[in-house]
């Protein structure tokens, strides 16, 4: 449990860390595989391959976490 709670507080420190000195993430969302598809006044985003990018990330550092 205490592990977990570390676990979050590092990612709300590194989420803060982005928002507060306002950092670029241009990779998010321009992968190879992220489609955008327009339809007059109408976009549709679906971030395939960045959900797979940040689940894979998250299930390592779970996977780290969470070794006893």
């Amino acid at each position: 449990m205490g592990r977990l709670i570390i676990l979050v507080g590092v990612c709300l420190i590194i989420i803060g860390t982005h928002i507060t000195l306002d950092l670029p993430m241009n990779w998010v969302g321009h992968l190879p595989g992220d489609f955008s598809l327009d339809w007059g006044g109408t976009r549709v985003f679906v971030p395939i391959t960045t959900s797979i990018v940040c689940s894979f990330m998250l299930a390592v550092l779970l996977f780290i976490f969470s070794k006893r």
